[in-house]
C-alpha cells in the first residue's frame, strides 16, 4: 500500500490539533493523539526513501501513544508491527494495540543502565537483527520526529498570529523542539518552556529511586532529538500536581486530556497569569480516555498518595538543575546546551542512533 493511502485515511483526520482558546492570552493545542503526527510522517518518509518495503516489519520501543500512532499507520499501510514495552503500559492501550494487529512484547526487568528503557532497546535490537529489512522509526533519534510538526506551527500561526510563548512536556524531544523551531522562523523571540518531571535525566536529574508515577514525559535515557538550546525555561512537575491540574483543565475548560497535558497546563496557566500582555500556546498531547480509571478516579489517586486538594500558587525557582522532589520547580535554562548548563560533558547514556 502506498504512502498516498496513508495520507487519505482516518489517520489524516486525527493528525492535527484543535485550537482551543482557554483565555484571551492562552491557547491550547488539543490533540486527539499527538504522536500520530510523527508516526505518520516517519513511516511515509521511510516508504518514499525505500527504507520500508511493502509488507515489511516495523519494530519500535514504546510504552505510550507513539505505539498507538504506529499501530494505526501500520495497519492501514499493511505492515506488521512489533512493539517492545514494559509493565508501565496500561491495559486498555495494550488491548487496543493488539486489536490493531500489533505484537506487544513486555520487558519484565530493568537493564543494567537506563532502567526499562535500556532493557527495551536491547530487545528491540535483537528483533531487528532477526528480521533483515525491517524498519525502526526510532522516535528518540529520528529527525523526522521534530520535522513532522511543521503543519502544527503553520496552523497555530494562521489561527492566532504572533505567538510569544510555547509550553509543552518533553519526552522524545519531538513536539516542543519541532514546533518551536518552525515558529521561530516567524517569531525569533518566541519563549519556549519545557515541562519535565522528577527522576528524568533530560534536564539533569538522576533516574535513581522509585519509578516515575507521571508517565508520558521525561526519560531514563537522553533522547538525541532533545535540542536543549530550544529551551528558555525548564519546569519539573510532580505527579500529584500534574494529576490535579489535569482535573482542573477538565473542570474549568471541558478539555478532557491526559496527565502530560495537565503538567503543561499548570505551567502555561501560571505563565499566562504572570504575562497578561503575551500570547501563550500550550500543547495537550492526548485525550483522557486512557486515564478514566486512574487520574480521573479519586480512589486511585488516594491509593497512590497523589490526591491534592489544591495546586501550588507558583513554582519554586532553582539556581541549578538537581535531584529533588520540590512539587513544582523551574530553572532558567537560557537556550544553552546540556554541557553548558551542567558544566560537564553530556551524558553518555544516550538513546542509540
Amino acid at each position: 500500500m502506498s504512502a498516498a493511502v496513508i495520507n487519505s485515511s482516518f489517520v489524516d483526520a486525527l493528525a492535527l490539533p484543535r485550537i482551543v482558546w482557554l483565555r484571551p492570552n492562552l491557547i491550547g493545542l488539543s490533540f486527539p493523539l499527538m504522536k500520530l503526527l510523527p508516526a505518520r510522517y516517519i513511516v511515509r518518509k521511510a516508504i518514499e526513501d525505500g527504507e520500508l518495503h511493502p509488507g515489511g516489519l516495523i519494530a519500535e520501543t514504546t510504552s505510550g501513544t507513539f505505539g498507538l500512532g504506529l499501530a494505526m499507520v501500520a495497519r492501514l499501510a499493511g505492515h506488521p508491527l512489533f512493539l517492545v514495552s514494559d509493565p508501565a503500559i496500561d491495559a486498555p492501550l495494550r488491548r487496543r494495540l493488539q486489536d490493531l494487529g500489533a505484537t506487544v512484547h513486555i520487558v519484565e526487568k530493568t537493564g543494567a543502565s537506563g532502567g526499562y528503557q535500556g532493557a527495551r532497546l536491547k530487545v528491540l535490537e535483537e528483533v531487528l537483527a532477526r528480521n533483515p529489512g525491517s524498519f525502526c522509526p526510532r522516535q528518540y533519534t529520528n529527525p523526522h520526529n521534530p520535522g513532522s510538526y511543521a503543519p502544527v506551527a503553520e496552523q497555530l500561526s494562521q489561527a492566532a498570529g504572533a505567538i510569544d510563548c510555547l509550553v509543552g512536556s518533553v519526552g522524545s524531544g519531538g513536539s516542543v523542539c519541532g514546533i518551536s523551531s518552525y515558529l521561530r522562523l516567524l517569531f525569533p523571540e518566541l519563549m519556549a518552556i519545557g515541562v519535565d518531571t522528577h527522576r528524568s535525566v533530560i534536564f539533569g536529574q538522576s533516574d535513581a529511586g522509585s519509578g516515575r508515577l507521571l508517565r508520558g514525559l521525561g526519560n531514563s535515557l537522553m533522547p538525541r532529538n532533545v535540542d536543549h538550546t530550544t529551551f528558555d525555561l525548564v519546569h519539573w512537575v510532580g505527579a500529584a500536581q500534574a494529576f490535579r491540574a489535569t482535573r482542573e483543565l477538565h473542570r474549568e475548560h471541558a478539555v478532557f486530556a491526559g496527565p502530560t497535558s495537565g503538567a503543561a497546563y499548570l505551567v502555561a496557566e501560571w505563565w499566562a497569569r504572570e504575562h497578561p500582555d503575551q500570547l501563550t500556546a500550550v500543547i495537550f498531547p492526548d485525550e483522557g480516555y486512557r486515564y478514566q480509571d486512574t487520574v480521573y478516579d479519586d480512589a486511585w489517586l488516594e491509593a497512590q498518595g497523589a490526591r491534592l486538594e489544591a495546586l501550588p500558587a507558583q513554582p519554586v525557582e532553582w539556581d541549578r538543575p538537581h535531584d529533588g522532589d520540590a512539587p513544582w520547580s523551574f530553572y532558567r535554562w537560557r537556550r544553552r546546551t546540556f554541557a553548558e548548563v551542567m558544566q560537564k560533558p553530556a551524558s553518555p547514556e544516550l538513546v542509540p542512533a
